[in-house]
């Protein structure tokens, strides 16, 4: 690996008190070229803006991917990752289906462990708070011809992550508009689905929602996603979430969801999740809660449904009532190494192991 480390760093100017998500980046980033058929050597470099032209395949056929994943820090300064072959795995995933090279597992990981370890004073501790980092890949390739790129690079950007969500959200249900059809890219966490879902979720917030509850493309009977994230939709006692398939992310946190869920031996059904049967059941009275989750907003609980112009309110539930609070709170304490991790699913990052 080629470290090259920043000569004018910004950590001394970071507030871990006062920052906004997601437009403040730490100090270093990852990149690593493919051109000639293979891989490159991994560099670590000061985080800045690199030169390309309009003329990027990426930018003009859309062969880009990308992952969301966290690095936390505990009380005593040991900085985590959570479950990134997880991670490793899906990119390899998405890139296959937008016929971009592989990774290995090497470049991944190294890289990662590399920027978490030499900018870990980034990290902010804190309840809720951690380093959300974005491995990616994308066509490099200077070519205005519609084909697979020959030229491609795989980067690392990270930047400082509080809560947010903190407050329940009103959702809209779908009777349009899907977020991935079958045989599609639904299941790559490809860039071009998320511009694909913002002019939908934007008619729905100027309807007075916060987000959209996705269903499929052929019916829009079914539930699929809401907004960015996985759905869970709890019954009595009983959980839904809807199968993963070629037009459903494979959620690191939804998967986490699930297995802790099971520890707990509550209930829980995956499989399809009928539009009609949500409705009834808050018609009925045995629609207890719906939330979402997913890397960044970890979960997202909603207050409302709206559905054909009908805005149907969901119950409040204490924290102690609430399964989607009690999950939420078993995998923040297993990320944040406030609990035992039976899953293996912390690993540890090293210090200093990457210093020059």
């Amino acid at each position: 690996m080629i470290i090259q480390k920043s000569t004018n760093p910004r950590i001394s100017n970071f507030d871990p008190n006062n920052f906004s998500f997601g437009n403040v980046f730490i100090d270093h980033m990852i990149i690593c070229e493919y051109e000639n058929g293979k891989w490159g050597e991994v560099q670590l470099v000061p985080y800045g803006p690199i030169g390309f032209t309009p003329a990027m395949m990426g930018v003009n056929y859309g062969q880009a991917c990308f992952e969301g994943m966290k690095a936390y820090k505990d009380k005593d300064g040991q900085v985590f990752l959570f479950r990134p072959e997880k991670n490793f795995e899906r990119i390899n995933k998405s890139a296959k289906r937008l016929a971009i090279p592989e990774i290995s597992e090497e470049i991944f990981l190294e890289g990662l462990k590399a920027l978490v370890d030499i900018d870990r004073d980034w990290i902010p501790y804190g309840e809720g708070t951690s380093l959300y980092l974005r491995p990616l890949l994308f066509a490099t390739e200077e070519a205005l011809k519609a084909r697979i790129s020959e030229k491609y690079m795989f980067a690392i950007v990270a930047t400082p992550a509080k809560s947010y969500y903190t407050a329940p959200v009103s959702v809209k249900i779908s009777d349009h508009y899907s977020r991935a059809a079958s045989g599609g890219v639904g299941a790559a966490k490809a860039a071009g689905n998320y511009a694909a879902s913002f002019y939908p979720t934007q008619l729905a917030i100027e309807e007075g929602y916060d987000q959209i509850i996705w269903t499929d493309d052929c019916s829009h009977e079914y539930f699929e996603e809401s907004g960015t994230m996985n759905v869970f939709v709890r019954i009595n006692d009983t959980i839904y979430t809807p199968s993963t398939s070629d037009k459903i992310l494979d959620g690191v946190t939804r998967d986490s969801f699930i297995k802790l869920a099971e520890k707990r031996g509550i209930n829980l059904v995956i499989g399809d999740v009928k539009v009609s049967d949500v409705i009834e059941a808050q018609k009925n009275g045995t629609l207890k809660e719906v939330w979402g989750v997913g890397t960044a907003v970890v979960t997202s609980i909603f207050e409302a449904l709206g559905y054909q112009g009908e805005r149907l309110e969901l119950p409040k539930l204490s924290d102690e009532e609430s399964f989607a609070v009690q999950l939420k709170n078993d995998l923040v304490n297993i990320q944040t190494n406030q609990a035992e991790d039976p899953f293996g699913w912390r690993v540890l990052v090293e210090e200093n192991v990457y210093s020059i």
